[in-house]
């Protein structure tokens, strides 16, 4: 496939293990809060019956979070081919099969043939794209009513902790890297395509910014 990141390097960080990981987690836990935040926000602004489009979902738990009172359908686009036996199962275990649908493919590559969505979500993701413009660009315009995002804070020392653990990539041989893309810049790349801040929370790691369509 072509693009600027390979599933293969994808798959040494976000792998099976990984994703088993993730759903224990949720099966314990529930939610994370940035993604409770989502998944509260979408609640709050929307009447049921509205589609999903999620960009890096893994597992799917906002997906289903959602599926379960208000989201009609919801599609994952997914760069990394380790979560889709979980993600299955998790699925399967709710009797969501026909109300969502999984894809393999770099969204920014494969943006063209994915169709647009109410709400589209993009959690901890813009942090694993090299370029923020090509994603939120295209995840913006396929979001007829709300982008969500939730990417790293402007921190000090979370720039140097992620420079740590790109380095230790390195020393690994894996090319898969972390980034700290510019709060100032994402937005206005979302301002750009139409979308206007309806709501912003900074935590101690990760922000949450909601973005309703404009007009």
């Amino acid at each position: 496939m072509g693009g600027c990141c390979r599933p293969s390097e994808y798959d040494k960080f976000f792998d099976e293990k990984n994703a088993r990981a993730k759903a224990r987690e949720y099966a314990r836990k529930g939610l994370t809060d940035d993604a409770q935040r989502i998944v509260d926000f979408v609640r709050g602004r929307l009447s049921p019956g509205y589609s999903v489009l999620e960009v890096g979902g893994g597992v799917g738990a906002i997906q289903l979070e959602l599926l379960r009172d208000g989201a009609a359908h919801a599609v994952n686009i997914e760069l990394a081919t380790q979560y889709e036996s979980v993600a299955a199962a998790l699925i399967g275990e709710r009797g969501l099969g026909e109300r969502v649908t999984r894809r393999l493919g770099d969204f920014v590559q494969e943006a063209g043939a994915i169709p647009s969505a109410d709400v589209v979500v993009m959690q901890r993701v813009v942090c694993c794209y090299p370029d923020a413009d090509a994603l939120v660009s295209a995840a913006a315009d396929h979001a007829r009513r709300l982008l969500l995002l939730t990417f790293p804070v402007e921190r000090w020392w979370i720039r140097i902790g992620l420079a740590a653990e790109n380095a230790l990539f390195r020393l690994r041989g894996c090319a898969f890297r972390s980034f700290v893309h510019s709060t100032a810049a994402v937005l206005a790349i979302a301002q750009r395509h139409g979308m206007r801040v309806a709501e912003h929370h900074r935590g101690l790691i990760w922000q949450v910014i909601a973005l309703e369509r404009t007009g």
